[in-house]
C-alpha cells in the first residue's frame, strides 16, 4: 500500500491523480495505524513551514513518520515536504523539523541575484553533483526539466544532496538519506521526467 500523508496541508489531489496514472491507488490518510500498514509514504506540502511542522505535531503525525523512517520505511517528501524532513527552517523565524536529514531551510532572497524572482515559479534542468546518480533519479538524464514552486531551499546538506538546478546559484532539487528521500520540485506536475520519479519511488525495492 502506497499512503499520502494527510495532514492538513498540501496538495493531494494532483499527486494522486499522477500516482494513478501509474498504476497505483494511493491511500490518503492522517491514521497512524494507515500509515503504519503502508509500505512507502508520501509526505507532500504547500504553504508555510511552520504551520506544516505544527499540524504534524498537533496530531502526532511527526513521531510516526519519524519512527517509520527509522524502521526502513522509504519516504519522500515533495516541496515543503522535503523541507519538513530537514533539521530547521529560518522560513519567518527558526523553526524544528522532523530532523531526519542534516540541514537547514533558508530564504533564497540574499543567495540569487536580486533581479531573479521571489518565489521561484517554473521549470529548471537537473544537474547531478555526484558522479554516481541516485537511484530515485535513475531514469532522469542530465538537463531534464522539472516544475519548481518555492522560496526557501535547503542548505547545509551537502551529503544528502542528489540533483540540483540553477536559479541564478545552485539550489538543493533533491536529497537522499538512506530510505528518506525528498524533491524540492514537484513531480507530480513535471510530466513523463515526474512520472518516472514516482514510479521508481513505488515499485524499487529500496
Amino acid at each position: 500500500m502506497i499512503a499520502v500523508i494527510d495532514y492538513g496541508v498540501g496538495n493531494l489531489f494532483s499527486l494522486c491523480r499522477s500516482l494513478e496514472a501509474i498504476g497505483q491507488q494511493p491511500v490518503v490518510t492522517g491514521d497512524p495505524a494507515l500509515l503504519r500498514q503502508a509500505d512507502r509514504l508520501f509526505l507532500p506540502g504547500v504553504g508555510a513551514f511552520q504551520d506544516a511542522i505544527a499540524k504534524l505535531r498537533q496530531t502526532g503525525l511527526d513521531q510516526v513518520i519519524r519512527e517509520e523512517a527509522a524502521k526502513g520505511k522509504p519516504i519522500l517528501g515533495i516541496c515543503l515536504g522535503m523541507q519538513l524532513l530537514f533539521e530547521e527552517s529560518l522560513e519567518f523565524g527558526q523553526w524544528e523539523g522532523l530532523g531526519l536529514i542534516p540541514g537547514k531551510v533558508v530564504p533564497m532572497e540574499g543567495v540569487i541575484p536580486a533581479d531573479y524572482k521571489i518565489p521561484h515559479i517554473g521549470w529548471n534542468a537537473l544537474h547531478f553533483p555526484q558522479k554516481d546518480r541516485h537511484p530515485l533519479l535513475g531514469t532522469v538524464q542530465e538537463g531534464d526539466c522539472v516544475y519548481f514552486v518555492h522560496s526557501f531551499y535547503a542548505t547545509d546538506c551537502d551529503d544528502a544532496v542528489i540533483a540540483t538546478a540553477e536559479y541564478g546559484a545552485e539550489l538543493t532539487a533533491a536529497v537522499a538519506k538512506g530510505n528518506v528521500m525528498g524533491c524540492q520540485f514537484h513531480p507530480e506536475k513535471s510530466g513523463d521526467v515526474g512520472l518516472n520519479i514516482l514510479r521508481t519511488f513505488c515499485e524499487r525495492t529500496w
